[in-house]
């Protein structure tokens, strides 16, 4: 099949139109034209059929709910109501987005239906699409167990009523829809054919607990299941809690009073983004000595400040980066020197990487640098789990 583009102008127009030949197929693609005509995959996804099965996935549970037991404002929020009394108002209205929350099932369903409600009638962000900020993210466990990306919605609309996928090949299986990293959920259910088998799956216990930051909290990632804290449950196929507070990730006691409340399996503290040398010397210590007062077993893994991604070319960012970094340092060796055990440490220096490729806006992670970031953690979360 032969391709040869050929442009077209138009008296007193703004836009060129573009003639693609395929084969014997031409397209005019003009200001107005609709890329759904050229990609069908570009569409938005078909209203939801009726006379489906719809089953609740909070009759069942959703992993990443911080104590999941304790009364809420909202069932979807990731703190308890009684946080609200306790952590700033930043951090208490950014716990109201369903950040790292996944929903388990099986079904040898072989199309598969979402509907959900979302909070905030912003629906994407200028540096992160709509999929990443209010999008639903499927996976399916293959035959040997992996887990493999499905399809992810597209937002249009707070009120989501949606076919997911279907033309799914036969077989029982295991899927995991991961919820919107900024916006927050009102309510969700899964949808399938009339005499499809479905079983939902509840959170499995003992997670692995990430405080931090924007980055942590999925800022840019494209879809929902591309942050590094979802990448890393998925390789570990264990629970992760994601306690990522945009710009409020400052290593706060009020936030480790309900961290030491979690039967965790380890603690990520990811939260120099947002802080400065002087907080990082001021805070880390205290709060590392909270956790490991209540919790005298379980691993705590620092995480050095990523570095911008023009840090090269911008020499007071490279400062900044360098002087947390000692900080964070400084502190571990004291609490190393003061014989706190259990405590694991990650460089920040190449967390996205050594190209300058892997953030979208210098700071925030793309997709790229969450794939980079969940490698330079994993080996020394996977030490840490005695993995």
């Amino acid at each position: 099949m032969s391709y040869r583009p050929s442009i077209a102008s138009f008296a007193g127009s703004q836009s060129l139109a573009v003639l693609l030949l395929l084969g014997t197929v031409t397209v005019a693609v003009g200001q107005n034209t609709d890329v759904a005509e050229l990609d069908p995959e570009m569409r938005a996804a078909p209203i939801a059929a009726d006379g489906l099965e719809w089953y609740d996935v909070t009759q069942w549970g959703v992993e990443g709910r911080i104590l999941p037991e304790t009364e809420r404002a909202r069932w979807f929020d990731r703190l308890p109501a009684a946080a609200e009394a306790t952590v700033t108002s930043n951090v208490w209205n950014l716990s109201r987005d369903s950040a790292g929350m996944m929903a388990r099932f099986k079904t040898d369903a072989s199309t598969i239906h979402v509907q959900y409600g979302l909070r905030k009638a912003n629906l994407s962000m200028p540096h992160m699409p709509a999929t990443g900020v209010s999008g639903v993210d499927l996976y399916a466990r293959d035959e040997d167990g992996s887990w493999k990306w499905v399809q992810v919605t597209r937002p249009t609309t707070q009120e989501m009523k949606v076919r997911l996928i279907d033309g799914l090949a036969p077989g029982y299986r295991e899927y995991a829809a991961y919820l919107p990293l900024y916006n927050g959920v009102e309510a969700m259910s899964i949808g399938v054919p009339p005499g499809s088998r479905f079983v939902g799956l509840p959170p499995r216990k003992r997670p692995i607990v990430f405080y931090g930051t924007s980055i942590t909290h999925g800022a840019c990632a494209s879809r929902p299941g591309m942050v590094h804290t979802a990448i890393l449950g998925r390789r570990f196929d264990h629970p992760v809690v994601n306690l990522g507070f945009s710009g409020n990730g400052r290593m706060d006691q009020s936030v480790g009073e309900y961290l030491i409340q979690v039967d965790a399996a380890a603690y990520v503290i990811d939260c120099l983004p947002n802080m400065q040398p002087a907080d990082v010397a001021e805070k880390c210590v205290p709060l590392v000595k909270q956790i490991r007062a209540a919790k005298p077993d379980t691993p705590i893994v620092l995480v050095e400040d990523r570095r911008f991604t023009n840090d090269w070319i911008t020499p007071a960012k490279r400062q900044f980066h360098t002087d947390n970094h000692a900080a964070l340092k400084a502190a571990y060796d004291t609490l190393i020197a003061e014989g706190v055990s259990g405590l694991h440490y990650i460089a920040g220096d190449s967390l996205y990487g050594d190209d300058t490729e892997g953030a979208t806006d210098a700071s925030h992670a793309n997709d790229l640098g969450f794939m980079r970031q969940a490698d330079a953690f994993e080996p020394v979360l996977r030490a840490a789990l005695g993995r």
